[in-house]
């Protein structure tokens, strides 16, 4: 009796679920609604050239031995007999809290509050070149207002991501910010939340779009609403007309050098975060996701072959309660998920279409009770004759609650991984140090974050 309810809820899941709230860029509608202004505007039309060229340059031609330099941090760590096991220590003991080599980079700095820009040299994985706004001056957000989308008052968020030149924007005091429209930003900026508590809430969400250089640091970005559109200011010198926003979270348009870390994320509109048009160059790491379904889409059309220079790090992340779907959905691209938490999903964790490269790599699955739902892998629109021959490895993932990865492609036996490089020890079994701290950060002034 209870496998028949597994198997009805699951069905009635897979039916329903998707239709509630599909990703809307999977539907050709958006694409018209997006190529009346696209298309037939020459200051997108310019903004896109410029945004190509800064992705293939970019993108990795080797993206195997870049995810090395990663997994060999993390046994740095984990390996190290001094710095190691202080680090790895219990929450509340020892002089510092930092339990990945991300954060081991910044957060035993009692310093940070007049030392932020060293936050920029921490990142790791695809998007390691991504300084944002550390070759510009400090802006300080006094105002959580967004009355106006055009005229905008010195002192609020949309004022300071539409600057021209680099930018590190902090906020003077914890606020929760409603935008009205979709905020989008402008290259070369970064929005640190540390030493507040901020929020972008109930209101539409964030777009990076054709620029290069952004990193989001610190912020609780929840109930994100689709945006009506209308007149929206991107930079100093330009505004345009926009159609209605998505309701992603944080949408990554045809952008590169993108860097995402300590966000907690949950219940947006469509996507929590959305990476398409042949965005590369990314970094998603120690956040946490919560109260979803269509978690994150990379690459948005399987028409759209663009997107085969898309490079995307997750890393040190907990997928937790509430969560459906999609932890991510890929379309072509290469996607390192190393060392993250996924405690929850009630359909699938990874999935994808039109032969992505997925190599997960130490990360811990926690499968539901629901018996129909342990698989942790979902090739959507192929036949297994086509899907096993397309890159989906797993090395060294801890299952667990009968949670199973079901792979494809050649065995990684030549890459160039060392022995260390590869975490064989413990690498699943560490899982719960390296992503305790994952999600905004309450940063102390004075103290190590």
């Amino acid at each position: 009796m209870a496998k028949l309810v597994n198997f009805i809820l699951l069905t009635f899941l897979a039916v329903t679920i998707p239709t509630l709230h599909a990703n809307v860029k999977e539907d050709e509608v958006y694409w018209v609604r997006q190529s009346q202004v696209l298309d037939h505007d020459a200051y997108w039309k310019e903004r896109k050239i410029v945004a190509e060229k800064d992705n293939e340059e970019a993108y990795t031609s080797d993206p195997y031995s870049l995810t090395s330099n990663l997994t060999d941090s993390i046994s740095d760590i984990i390996n190290s007999d001094t710095h190691g096991r202080r680090n790895l220590g219990a929450r509340n003991k020892g002089p510092c809290m930092a339990t990945n080599p991300i954060d081991r980079c910044w957060r035993c700095d009692p310093n940070w509050a007049n030392n932020r820009k060293k936050l920029a040299d921490c990142v790791q994985g695809f998007g390691r070149n991504t300084i944002g706004g550390k070759n510009g001056p400090i802006y300080v957000v006094t105002s959580p207002a967004d009355n106006d989308n055009v005229n905008l008052v010195p002192g609020t968020l949309r004022h300071a991501v539409t600057r021209n030149g680099p930018l590190w924007i902090i906020f003077s005091h914890s606020m929760k910010i409603r935008l009205n429209q979709e905020l989008i930003m402008a290259s070369d900026k970064t929005i640190d939340g540390r030493g507040a508590d901020i929020y972008i809430m109930s209101g539409a969400g964030i777009t990076i779009q054709y620029i290069k250089n952004v990193i989001i640091h610190g912020i609780k970005i929840f109930d994100i609403q689709v945006g009506t559109g209308g007149l929206i200011r991107d930079s100093e010198s330009h505004y345009g007309i926009r159609t209605q926003s998505d309701g992603d979270g944080i949408s990554i348009f045809g952008s590169s050098h993108v860097w995402i870390d300590h966000v907690s994320m949950r219940n947006c509109r469509d996507g929590l975060i959305d990476a398409i048009q042949a965005s590369t160059a990314i970094t998603i790491s120690n956040s946490h996701f919560t109260d979803h379904n269509e978690v994150m889409l990379f690459g948005a059309s399987d028409s759209y072959d663009g997107d085969k220079i898309m490079q995307i790090t997750l890393a040190f992340n907990h997928f937790g309660k509430r969560l459906i779907q999609r932890m991510p959905r890929c379309r072509y691209g290469f996607v390192h998920v190393v060392n993250n938490d996924y405690t929850h999903w009630e359909m699938y964790a990874i999935g994808g279409s039109k032969n992505p490269t997925i190599i997960s790599e130490g990360n811990r699955f926690v499968a539901p009770d629901n018996t129909n739902a342990k698989e942790i892998t979902k090739r959507e629109y192929t036949t297994e004759q086509v899907w096993k021959n397309w890159q989906w490895r797993s090395i060294n993932d801890e299952y667990m609650n009968g949670a199973f990865f079901r792979e494809g492609g050649a065995k990684l036996t030549d890459r160039p991984f060392s022995r260390q490089d590869m975490m064989s020890a413990r690498p699943g079994s560490y899982v719960g140090r390296l992503t305790r701290y994952a999600g905004s950060l309450r940063c102390v002034v004075g103290k190590p974050c």
